[in-house]
């Protein structure tokens, strides 16, 4: 029990943190250049530069709509994930301070971007959400099978587009390349972080030799019996799991062992769990 305590202490602060972190990137960078890149926090600057609307209090506003229809179309969980997020994020875009670092509007997109796709990433992390136009896709994705990419993607250009009534062309061309860097910085941090490589060995006369090689570097392989497709020759494939700066290291050791040695290789984004030897 105390572990599990423990455990949700951790993540809620980590909760906190990336919620913070969300918020430092609308109030130091997207704020100070009056770019809306989408999302709950983009019509909130929208509101702000048309009619002086309190950012924070706007983001209150559509985010409780956004619990209201979670907690008619989704299940309780999801709703709960959901509510805590929604309602710090807005007193945290209250509390910390909003001026410029950055005068270049350009730079400030492209860092305010990534800084926002690494609070985002670690909610995601912990299974929680900001809220916001996330609630919408998760709906249409219940219900009508569309992928969430796509929908969240289509919200957060409709909003983007409200940059032409506030800044003009010039800002919508920016919120559209902002909304580009956070989806590869979270698809990069979602996937890239613990990347590395898969390997598929085998030899038509030193596949002994070759398992030799790679127990004497300490490196684990899994051995699996296969059957050539045109031959019907059995023999062993060896799958092997490294990280990446290990990679080039072992094929030049491969090839010393037999020259003729058939690799293939693999990019992979993670590797849980033990080794199976």
């Amino acid at each position: 029990m105390k572990l599990l305590q423990k455990f949700q202490v951790v993540r809620y602060l980590t909760i906190v943190i990336a919620l913070e972190i969300v918020a430092v990137s609308i109030n130091f960078f997207y704020v100070p250049a009056k770019v809306a890149a989408g999302g709950a926090t983009g019509f909130a600057i929208l509101m702000y530069e048309l009619a002086g609307f309190d950012r924070a209090i706007t983001v209150l506003v559509v985010n409780l709509l956004m619990i209201i229809l979670a907690a008619i179309f989704l299940d309780r969980g999801t709703t709960a994930r959901i509510t805590f997020g929604s309602l710090v994020l807005p007193i945290l875009l209250k509390v910390t301070p909003s001026f410029q670092i950055l005068t270049d509007r350009t730079f400030a997109v492209l860092v305010g971007g990534t800084i926002f796709a690494l609070g985002v990433a670690m909610l995601y992390r912990v299974d929680a959400s900001s809220g916001g136009t996330a609630v919408p896709p998760m709906i249409l994705k219940k219900y009508f099978r569309i992928a969430p990419a796509l929908s969240l993607l289509i919200i957060d250009t409709v909003v983007s587009f409200g940059n032409l009534l506030t800044e003009g062309l010039g800002a919508l061309i920016l919120a559209l390349f902002s909304l580009i860097i956070t989806a590869a910085v979270m698809n990069y941090i979602e996937t890239g972080l613990d990347r590395r490589k898969m390997i598929y060995i085998t030899s038509n006369t030193r596949i002994e030799d070759v398992k030799v090689y790679l127990t004497e570097n300490e490196t684990s392989y899994t051995a699996m019996g296969v059957r050539g497709g045109y031959t019907g020759d059995a023999r062993e494939i060896l799958m092997v799991i490294l990280d990446n700066h290990e990679y080039n290291h072992l094929v030049r050791g491969l090839h010393a062992v037999d020259p003729q040695a058939f690799i293939i290789a693999y990019d992979i984004s993670e590797a849980h769990g033990g080794t199976f030897v």
